[in-house]
């Protein structure tokens, strides 16, 4: 972190000389510390030479090459907090790495010289800095160990830690009070969220500064955090808990299920005993234990920014997250240490690449809450995952209820279709929907990709929606979707975008004979109602049946008694989908759900209708347990008792019994239970899952061949093993199979026939398709691979502070992926792209190696656009020129010239200094003189403000 620098840094004023001069001609060493004492003063202290010593100058003061004792050196700086020596900084020139300089520190702390006033020694909080990156070990920890800080502690913040040491030498720190943790009480919560209480603070007492919890969409993962939140609070002493969600309608449930969670002891409410605040302005409550906020709030609250307008809070992250990732500077309002906990409940991916600044700011520990981890949040939380439960383990627990999937394909949605020439055709625009009419001149030829954005085909949604409404009550055995029911069951449809949404809607009330309040539309652009109170009634009234939406619902909501997600538009991440999958998994009590669908008896499972193919797309990671739709459960148990063990079987097994267990009555259970020798039907469905779950054939080989990583014949057998001994306890009891069949045709059943979509050539021969993704793939795994020993590849990936690219360390990397087995160019691996997503690449790989950056940026997020690093550059420079127009500056048509000529070669290059322009083209054009002079002496700021825009 740079701090003072950047254009919108107001929050400190620090008294510097113009060290855009001055600064270039110190020692390296010399320069960060000039910087260090910037951050210091920002950080409260007062900063000293040592014979101007003054301890009374401030309640925190950092004194400058403090003399220790003997054979203990000179310390950089000896911090004073109230008067007395608490802690050193040892500082570094720019680059140094810090890996190896807490012995000196360390040092210091040992050598405080005789009768200097001190509450501990050796002194406990020691740094290391270069003024880009500063180490901290706090030496009331257990076992103390040097962590990234982005700056130094507030003085006031030492002295509070201190004092815990005074009142508990044993608890000077929270790494010290977690061990005072005991076992998490089982009452009130489920076997799942007590394990990932336990593994969660486990990690935390190992001084782990990052954990990731995935927990299936349904599994209690906001109230298992409020759990924890508590126990931090309540038993660790942990001062603040951030809670970061997606957008403020999230905020707004997380807010209810703290004030709705009842503590263990005495049952009081958790906001009865601590005060929990919902940031809706830009100030925190210094009461406040528990601070619920979205990322975009709290970006601009460290910006200083007065207020955010409520629209920015309403949308999710990833709808306004910038282009390139944030930088943050200290604000001296929120200190790093503001926060001891940090919890990041379900955000979208970009809050781990554009937005990762934000969050990685604070010191405090990182918790990830997470239904769909992608790659980049597992490489976020440094690979640390605590605890991992599935969707098949969910439906095994009665957590979650399975899914069918109901696929309508239509020729338009498929191919696309013509408007002839010569018809009088109706125009929309966008955003006002004001109608005209005009004659074409020429044909319209759309495509699938075209529907519903260029073109809006009214019969392809009329079509769909007409079959839902069709099949949506015919027999089992027509393909009925939920026969036996009279009511349209809560039905949520994803759109394309708003005005998609406007045409779905208008024709769900023509097509059902319905009126408005039958279907309506949730978005944020929903006016003359609140969305969160259309979502209120959705969730909890007779209507509305059908909601449509664009991603407002996507992610988090919560809505029981949904029983039918349709896609009306593609979905390209695979995080997305499951998410916006994930809203029809959660369970309901009977009675709650016929509170608004008076039909129906038990939310046995849900129905995903799908209109596009979404479902088959490669990145559907969770499938239906049920893969034998066709055939009955008899003739599934008769396979099973004949020695059939396909896992496919033993899947669709448990994904029947699964359904029974949610609406059977105690006396059926009862007599299952008997017949399976004292085994309930719930443990019987996870005996049936575990048996086809790789992880778990995985843990069965690594035990059998000692913990080492089994081989693949020695998985195969685990996974035998296991579906043989599930198997056993269907095939050696008749009378087993025989109560379930029976049971199971007392209860109505859906079986939903599932189509496949055809495969559409691309227009590339399979074989050159196929080794472009095998290329990509090998790429994808390369950078994965190397990220840490291979400079460029590290920096993309960490985006440490302070630490820039160079042309060198792309070049290395060129080199690196030129070798063989690899024998790659950028332009081999940019023409693999364009092979596989033509659609989404833009420019061509030319010669440059800075496109090397496009290509790791690529690899590292596959649902970005793939563009030309000088275009990226150049899209920049627009946007910058932009800004100091806003700012009214302008500049003439000869340092617009200039300007251009620093763009192109920093898109290039990657750095500019005053040798580059001794070199074509700048010296054709006068040199580094010419240009200086051009911008009136204040070409040097200008060229790192550029580098500081436009570079990665």
């Amino acid at each position: 972190m740079v701090v003072g620098r950047l254009p919108w840094w107001d929050h400190v004023v620090v008294p510097a000389p113009d060290l855009a001069m001055s600064e270039g001609y110190l020692t390296a060493e010399a320069r960060a510390r000039v910087e260090i004492d910037r951050q210091l003063v920002a950080c409260g202290w007062v900063v000293q030479d040592r014979n101007e010593l003054n301890l009374y100058a401030g309640q925190g003061v950092a004194v400058r090459e403090f003399i220790m004792a003997a054979g203990h050196g000179r310390a950089d700086y000896l911090l004073f907090v109230d008067g007395k020596a608490v802690g050193a900084v040892e500082a570094k020139p720019s680059g140094t790495p810090l890996a190896g300089v807490e012995s000196q520190s360390a040092k210091y702390a040992a050598g405080l010289p005789k009768d200097l006033p001190a509450l501990v020694s050796p002194l406990p909080f020691l740094y290391e800095s270069t003024g880009d990156e500063t180490m901290f070990t706090d030496g009331f920890d257990p076992e103390p160990r040097s962590r990234p800080v982005v700056t130094f502690h507030r003085p006031e913040t030492l002295a509070r830690w201190l004092r815990h040491w005074i009142d508990d030498a044993e608890a000077g720190s929270l790494r010290a009070r977690l061990d005072r943790l005991g076992p998490v009480p089982a009452d009130g919560l489920r076997r799942i969220q007590v394990e990932a209480i336990g593994r969660i603070e486990a990690s935390m007492c190992r001084n782990h500064p990052r954990a990731l919890a995935q927990m299936a969409t349904g599994s209690g993962k906001t109230f298992m955090a409020a759990n924890l939140a508590y126990r931090l609070v309540q038993t660790a002493g942990a001062e603040r808990v951030l809670f970061l969600v997606d957008r403020a309608n999230l905020g707004r449930q997380t807010l209810r299920e703290f004030q709705q969670f009842a503590t263990p002891g005495d049952g009081r409410k958790f906001t009865d005993l601590y005060n929990v605040q919902l940031l809706t302005s830009n100030r925190i409550d210094p009461a406040a234990r528990v601070v619920i906020t979205t990322v975009q709030r709290l970006y601009s609250m460290l910006r200083g920014e007065e207020e955010l307008p409520e629209d920015v809070d309403e949308k999710s992250g990833a709808e306004i997250e910038p282009e390139r990732p944030v930088e943050v500077v200290y604000n001296p309002a929120i200190p790093i240490e503001a926060f001891d906990v940090v919890i990041v409940d379900e955000c979208h991916r970009s809050i781990y690449g554009v937005w990762r600044q934000v969050i990685e700011y604070f010191d405090a520990f990182l918790v990830g809450l997470t239904a769909t981890p992608a790659k980049q949040t597992f490489g976020f939380f440094n690979q640390n995952l605590v605890v991992e439960y599935g969707h098949a383990e969910a439906v095994a627990d009665g957590v979650n209820v399975d899914f069918d999937v109901y696929r309508i394909r239509t020729k338009i949605s498929e191919q696309g279709s013509t408007v002839e020439a010569g018809l009088v055709t109706k125009f929309r625009e966008r955003e006002t929907r004001k109608v005209r009419l005009e004659k074409l001149d020429e044909d319209v030829v759309y495509d699938a990709r075209q529907l519903d954005r260029d073109v809006v085909a009214v019969d392809q949604i009329r079509t769909v929606i007409r079959t839902f409404r069709d099949n949506l009550f015919k027999p089992l055995d027509e393909g009925g979707i939920f026969p036996g029911r009279s009511e349209v069951p809560k039905t949520l449809i994803f759109a394309k975008d708003d005005s998609h949404a406007d045409d779905i809607v208008r024709i769900c009330r023509e097509e059902f004979g319905r009126g408005n309040d039958f279907a309506v539309k949730i978005t944020y652009r929903t006016t003359g109602v609140k969305p969160e109170d259309l979502l209120n009634q959705f969730r909890n009234s007779f209507n509305p049946r059908i909601a449509v939406t664009v991603d407002m619902i996507a992610t988090g909501t919560d809505v029981r008694p949904l029983e039918c997600v349709m896609f009306m538009r593609q979905v390209r991440s695979r995080n997305f989908f499951e998410q916006m999958k994930g809203r029809g998994v959660r369970v309901i009590d009977p009675n709650d759900l016929q509170a608004v669908s008076a039909d129906a008896t038990a939310k046995t499972h849900f129905v995903i209708v799908d209109a596009v193919g979404v479902t088959e797309a490669e990145f559907n990671d969770t499938n239906p347990l049920d893969r034998h739709k066709a055939e009955s459960l008899k003739t599934l148990l008769d396979q099973v008792a004949a020695g059939v063990r396909d896992p496919d079987v033993v899947s669709s097994i448990a994904g029947r019994l699964a359904r029974l267990d949610r609406v059977i009555t105690p006396d059926d259970r009862t007599e299952i239970a008997d017949a399976a020798g004292g085994v309930g039907l719930t443990d019987l469905v996870r005996f049936l899952t575990d048996a086809v779950d790789t992880d778990r054939a995985w843990e069965v080989a690594a035990a059998a061949s000692g913990g080492a990583d089994p081989t693949d014949e020695q998985l195969h057998e685990a996974r035998a093993e296991l579906v043989e001994k599930a198997c056993r306890v269907l095939a050696e009891r008749p009378e087993l199979r025989t109560k379930l069949v029976e049971v199971r045709r007392s209860y109505t059943q859906v079986l939903d026939e599932t189509s496949k979509d055809e495969i559409i050539d691309a227009g590339f021969s399979r074989d050159a398709t196929d080794r472009a993704r095998t290329t990509i793939e090998s790429w994808q795994a390369f950078v994965a691979e190397h990220r840490d020993d291979i400079d460029a590849l590290q920096i993309l990936y960490s985006r440490p502070y302070g630490k820039r690219l160079t042309l060198k360390a792309i070049k290395e990397l060129a080199t690196a992926i030129g070798r063989p087995p690899y024998n790659w160019t950028p332009e081999r691996l940019w023409a693999a792209y364009e092979a596989l997503e033509v659609s989404r690449v833009r420019g061509s790989a030319g010669t440059q190696f800075t496109n090397l950056i496009s290509l790791v940026r690529k690899a590292l997020d596959p649902d970005r656009d793939l563009v030309a690093y000088p275009l990226t550059v150049d899209e920049r420079f627009q946007n910058w020129l932009a800004q100091q127009t806003q700012a009214g500056t302008t500049f003439t048509a000869d340092q617009l010239a200039w300007l251009t000529r620093i763009k192109d070669h920093l898109a290039t290059s990657l750095t500019i200094a005053p040798d580059d322009f001794e070199l074509e083209p700048f010296i054709g054009h006068g040199g580094y003189g010419r240009a200086n002079t051009t911008f009136a002496g204040r070409l040097a700021p200008l060229l790192d403000e550029l580098t500081q825009e436009l570079v990665a």
